[in-house]
């Protein structure tokens, strides 16, 4: 379900009610918990956090006019979704939350390669997401990013 809002403002506003606090807060979080450098703004039909131009001009090698993506949060038909590139690329980001995560929720981790399904809006463990947000500089993603390229 991708929305056809243009702002991440505009996204927030036009969500359900009862997604809505769950949204705004996992936003706060992201915005809290992320390195400097990540911008947000509207790509793919979701709020997203990616890699601006003016850091890296190259933008995302599917569309070069799109700042390269890194993070995104939706608000889908069954479920909230947050997609983080990190943990599809390092394999050692993904073996650490894949291990964290049991001891946050006890029920079991819905998981795509980079997208975290949460259908139960309170079993989403904010302070483990937290730590994820933290784990990846835009540097290191450039970096994890350029020589996923090169394969």
């Amino acid at each position: 379900m991708q929305s056809k809002e243009t702002t991440p403002d505009a996204y927030f506003d036009s969500l359900p009610d009862d997604r809505k606090p769950v949204m705004i807060k996992l936003r706060k979080i992201i915005k809290e918990s992320l390195p400097k450098g990540f911008e947000e703004g509207m790509g793919y039909g979701m709020v997203g956090y990616s890699v601006p131009h003016s850091t890296y001009p190259n933008g995302y090698h599917c569309d070069p006019k799109q700042p390269l993506p890194f993070l995104g949060m939706a608000s889908q038909k069954n479920f909230i979704a947050i997609y983080h590139m990190g943990i599809y690329a390092d394999k050692a980001l993904y073996d650490w939350f894949v291990g964290e995560y049991p001891k946050h929720v006890k029920t079991k981790l819905d998981m795509g390669k980079s997208c975290i399904r949460f259908k139960k809006m309170d079993t989403i463990p904010y302070e483990l997401l937290a730590e994820l947000f933290t784990k990846m500089t835009v540097e290191d993603w450039i970096i994890r990013y350029e020589s996923m390229l090169k394969r």
